[in-house]
């Protein structure tokens, strides 16, 4: 089975498990705002499944409400909920049981392509993708969505793509990760590779260091089940954080393909060099009066599972020796920051003395909230009283600097869509997921087999004492999260 990459005026798309908390929060909402905004094509029919039984009345109900409801879009008018229903089906079955897919097929079309979402738990990936191919309803245009996580570690995620790919080619397998959707995570690949002006100075040469920083102010309460069992490493590091460095730091691709893009993805991951255990902090949040903590919202009082996680990577290769990049991500710290921060080396001479003030460049490619990217520049003070040195910063935030209506609100409308123009440019292949869990799994052994505690920080801080002095002792600073 080959998937093919062109223009797509009709598709079947089906959503298993569409009663579900992703498909009601980002799957719907964000293909209502492309049917909104005149780029769902007309031929387009979306086939809502679960196990749910419900009739054509429940079903119209269930789908007003979610897009009444929807941070992601803004209040939907009457008559385009009704337009956008009237693309819609619902088939009550359960995905699992082979005699149930019957049920399904009769709603498909023959001549369309087919694309399915798989919402549902990540232990029921394996056994409906087999379930697709033993029932004949995958074709051979058919395209099957998976969400992170990929496994739960290297073992799991080579026993799930062994499973996928018994049903489907590697062409056809679309490993979603929300976050290169994201306008800004697509502009860094334009920024540097659209234009001349920084790829001489991409490198090692030029750039200090890297910051990457994922933060939320939120805990884990509603997913604490999950959360406990994987933690920031198998949440955040092992598949976002990972990717926003690879597109850092790649190569520039032959062509923009989707092979050779991931090709240099993967080349960043192997160039990974192994972390010393001083350059790793864990963290768990936890208030001093006791009720404001990890363990209280996970329901487990001898939970060592980080809830933060800093650590210092380095990439042996040429273009990045001797410039570490330096990521972290938790949960309830002190405010809601996700960027990518290229900190530049200072002028070679500086004639300005250190007295009137000295700020490096850097360039800040802003995920959320305000997607957008900033310039800092070092200039002049203004006004009389002597010569002085200031920060100043050229900021584009896109909100602002382009058309509102025609950016996507949430990543998942574009990456749908590409699923069914077949552009797997934004999506993870099996063997780049293989090689981040080859990374990562050694480093959370390390810790399983010490039995080591993460160190405990104040909920609504900037995470614990340890990882600033991980930047510290190097003279070097975090950027401020707000």
């Amino acid at each position: 089975m080959v998937s093919r990459v062109i223009p797509v005026d009709e598709f079947d798309l089906v959503i298993i498990g569409v009663t579900g908390d992703l498909a009601l929060r980002k799957i719907l909402p964000g293909l209502f705002h492309r049917f909104v905004v005149g780029q769902m094509p007309s031929g387009a029919r979306i086939i809502g499944s679960a196990r749910r039984e419900m009739d054509r009345r429940g079903f119209e109900s269930m789908v007003r409400e979610c897009l009444e409801n929807s941070e992601e879009t803004a209040p939907p008018k009457p008559d385009m909920v009704e337009n956008f229903l009237d693309c819609m089906v619902y088939v009550s079955m359960d995905a699992t049981e082979e005699g149930e897919w019957s049920k399904l097929s009769t709603e498909l079309r023959s001549d369309v392509v087919r694309a399915f979402c798989l919402s549902v738990s990540p232990a029921l990936f394996e056994v409906i993708a087999l379930r697709l191919n033993a029932s004949g309803v995958a074709n051979s245009d058919s395209r099957i969505i998976v969400e992170k996580p990929f496994g739960h570690d290297l073992a799991a995620a080579q026993s799930l793509n062994k499973s996928l790919l018994v049903a489907f080619e590697e062409s056809q397998i679309y490993r979603i990760d929300h976050y290169l959707g994201k306008e800004t995570v697509q502009n860094l690949m334009a920024l540097r590779f659209a234009n001349a002006l920084w790829e001489p100075l991409w490198n090692s040469t030029h750039i200090d260091h890297v910051q990457i920083t994922v933060a939320e102010t939120v805990g884990v309460s509603g997913r604490g089940d999950y959360y406990d069992r994987s933690g920031a490493v198998r949440d955040m590091v092992q598949n976002h954080m990972l990717q926003l460095l690879c597109l850092t730091a790649m190569e520039p691709p032959a062509k923009f393909e989707p092979d050779a893009v991931r090709n240099e993805k993967v080349k960043v991951i192997a160039a990974l060099e192994a972390v010393d255990e001083h350059d790793i902090v864990r963290g768990q949040y936890g208030a001093r009066d006791g009720h404001d903590c990890y363990q209280s919202d996970v329901h487990n009082a001898a939970s060592k599972t980080e809830s933060f996680v800093a650590m210092k990577l380095r990439i042996g290769n040429w273009r990045w020796a001797n410039t570490p990049f330096y990521l972290r991500t938790g949960k309830k710290l002190k405010a809601r920051s996700s960027e990518v921060a290229i900190i530049f080396r200072d002028p070679p001479h500086m004639i300005f003395p250190k007295s009137i003030g000295r700020k490096s460049n850097s360039l800040v490619i802003r995920l959320q909230p305000d997607e957008g990217i900033e310039l800092h520049n070092t200039i002049k003070e203004p006004g009389p009283g002597g010569f002085r040195l200031m920060n100043t910063s050229l900021d584009m935030t896109f909100a602002s600097a382009v058309n509102e209506v025609a950016v996507p609100q949430d990543a998942y409308e574009r990456l749908i869509m590409d699923v069914i123009r077949g552009d797997q440019t934004l999506f993870m292949r099996g063997d780049e997921v293989e090689a981040a869990w080859a990374w990562v799994d050694p480093v959370i052994a390390r810790w399983e087999e010490t039995d080591q505690s993460p160190e405990i920080y104040d909920p609504g801080s900037s995470g614990p004492e340890a990882a600033l002095a991980l930047m510290h002792r190097e003279g070097r600073r975090w950027r401020d999260l707000g």
